[in-house]
């Protein structure tokens, strides 16, 4: 797994899911991933839509959708005042949303550093407004939380906070996953919200992952389907102090934003969404 990460460069990870999500403006509701765009994205994706899966278009601007309003509803309903993005990438939530709320922008160091030095141009160029954002470098596979806490802690203060990690869990491990939930519940209370999305286990016997799996070892590096991870209902419905309030995933979210499904569920990677919410 350390070898894989090492082989993934950021336009393959952050650019295309960026560059999905501004296929289909009116379905993401995100008119600014197209910022993201390049030629040698744009080459990648051709060839990801052929050989993996022609619907991951729609998965992505779903994604983003699903995200994007339930963060809305909740600040619409001054729960929300921090939006912590962990696995931030290149999403533009902090331009889609209500400019009084707070914006914490977790990842990799050089996705962070590359992200910041961007926004700050399209900034200059009247292309962005002007959002409080704070950008934090992260490796979440060395020890990371005592550090992060504190830098987190100077930011957010007493304020309601949403977690959002989507595109992440998929590449870390179960321990790292636990960590990382471990260290949300240390850093919330009672009333606050995470969003995640992650992949049940039946994805591995589609034949879509099986394209994706063929495609990362032409692509990226070699690996295994072991190198993935899956995750079931149970464990959200196990997370200590946080209730599971709300399950979605591609073919819902499609039926409740009338989208129209155009392959078989086995050439789609059904990702699921869960929203979950500190009871205790």
């Amino acid at each position: 797994m350390t070898e894989k990460r090492e082989h993934i460069k950021i336009h393959e990870t952050a650019f295309v899911t960026s560059t999905f999500r501004a296929f289909d403006e009116s379905l993401s509701q995100d008119s600014f991933a197209k910022l993201w765009q390049n030629s040698k994205t744009e080459q990648w994706i051709k060839e990801y839509l052929d050989k993996v899966s022609s619907e991951e278009t729609y998965t992505h601007c779903l994604r983003n959708r699903y995200f994007l309003d339930t963060i809305k509803n909740f600040i619409q309903n001054q729960e929300v005042e921090v939006l912590i993005n962990f696995g931030s990438g290149f999403s533009m939530y902090p331009f889609l949303l209500n400019e009084n709320l707070i914006h914490i922008e977790i990842d990799k160091p050089e996705i962070v550093d590359y992200k910041k030095d961007k926004i700050q141009k399209w900034q200059k160029e009247n292309m962005l407004p002007n959002r409080n954002i704070h950008f934090i470098g992260v490796d979440f596979s060395k020890s990371y939380q005592e550090k992060l806490l504190s830098e987190i802690e100077s930011i957010k203060g007493n304020k309601s906070t949403f977690i959002l990690i989507e595109g992440v869990l998929f590449f870390l491990t179960r321990k790292e996953t636990n960590d990382l939930f471990d260290f949300f519940n240390t850093i919330q209370k009672k009333g606050d919200y995470i969003g995640s999305a992650s992949f049940q286990e039946t994805i591995k016997k589609t034949k879509a992952f099986q394209n994706l799996l063929s495609f990362f070892n032409q692509k990226v590096s070699k690996t295994s389907q072991d190198d993935y991870q899956t995750i079931e209902d149970q464990y959200y419905e196990s997370i200590h102090n946080y209730k599971l309030i709300d399950h979605q995933d591609y073919f819902s979210l499609s039926k409740k934003y009338k989208n129209t499904i155009n392959q078989s569920k086995e050439l789609i990677l059904n990702e699921n969404f869960y929203l979950l919410k500190r009871d205790k």
